[in-house]
């Protein structure tokens, strides 16, 4: 059984991400019952890798705000803990950052994504001591959702990085995916 679990989040990436739902309050007053819809949604993402000789834990906590049905704002701020032992010398280090991203609902399952994130990464090889340096990202890509219980989505959503910044830690062309499933908070 412990065979499988590692074998399972070796090749997953489990999330778990809250999507633009709608949320609703239900006033009663003596006379009538008022539904207002509230424009706030939060969430997060929490990510896992794993294999022989490396181990990686992210977690992403966002906020986000809904101007329109449609178009929605956010923030979100990320923290990563990798433990590297590849190397001659285990390395253990910290990453960390934020991002800003809207979202504009095309039809009630699919929404375009833009974001801009600045990640600052620590660079530790068996060669250098670790540096330091904060990497820019213009993400652009699309979504889908789909509603599979009364607050549980299935979603899956691809990224592109169209600044291509030559520090960046990921290859070029190289699309960010995320999949998984999403419960409303």
């Amino acid at each position: 059984m412990k065979k499988i679990l590692i074998v399972l989040v070796m090749f997953s990436f489990a999330t778990l991400f809250a999507q633009e739902q709608d949320s609703t309050a239900v006033y009663r007053t003596p006379n009538s019952v008022k539904t207002v819809k509230r424009p706030v949604y939060y969430g997060g993402g929490i990510g896992v890798s794993l294999t022989n000789r490396y181990f990686a834990i992210s977690l992403r906590p966002m906020l986000g705000y809904k101007l329109t049905p449609k178009l929605s704002l956010g923030v979100e701020v990320m923290y990563e803990y990798i433990s590297d032992s590849r190397y001659s010398k285990t390395y253990n280090y910290s990453n960390y950052g934020g991002s800003v991203f809207t979202r504009f609902r095309v039809i009630p399952s699919l929404y375009l994504h833009a974001e801009y994130a600045m990640y600052n990464y620590e660079y530790r090889t068996q060669y250098n001591g670790g540096e330091r340096e904060w990497i820019p990202f213009l993400l652009l890509g699309a979504g889908y959702s789909k509603r599979v219980g009364r607050n549980t989505y299935m979603y899956a959503q691809v990224l592109w990085d169209v600044l291509q910044d030559d520090r960046s830690p990921y290859k070029p062309g190289e699309p960010w995916v995320t999949f998984g499933i999403s419960s409303g908070f």
